[in-house]
């Protein structure tokens, strides 16, 4: 089960416990978040396309963190005049983790993350 939703002007492909990074969004890291724009839903053969929107189908999912990209440099420069202009650009992004894609009656949900177990200490062994 997958969806395309659109969200900050681009397209994305989703499924249950997918993480993506998108434009920025407001809200705290750990808080929830709700897709409205599903442009493509397909449930194994079953494939719904919207015109441009399809209405009942829902994406849910979780902030996982805020960053910034890596920097571009806009370096500009005329030659033999003396003229340079260098300029750096970092983007802001978010880091979501999509937890359920609601259809109708159909939900397709991310199993929880399992915590890791302590590793248990090897014994250490008997000196003869």
């Amino acid at each position: 089960m997958f969806a395309v939703i659109k969200t900050g002007g681009k397209q994305y492909r989703v499924a249950a416990n997918d993480v993506i990074t998108i434009a920025t969004l407001e809200g705290e890291a750990g808080s929830s978040v709700s897709f409205g724009e599903v442009l493509l839903f397909a449930d194994g053969e079953a494939v719904q396309v919207g015109a441009p929107l399809l209405t009942g189908i829902g994406v849910t999912g979780e902030i996982v963190a805020h960053g910034r990209g890596k920097k571009v440099i806009a370096f500009k420069k005329r030659r033999r005049q003396n003229s340079r202009r260098k300029r750096g650009h970092r983007q802001d992004h978010t880091v979501v983790r999509i937890m359920e894609i609601s259809a109708g009656g159909k939900s397709s949900k991310a199993e929880p993350r399992k915590a890791r177990a302590p590793q248990a200490e090897a014994a250490p062994a008997a000196a003869e």
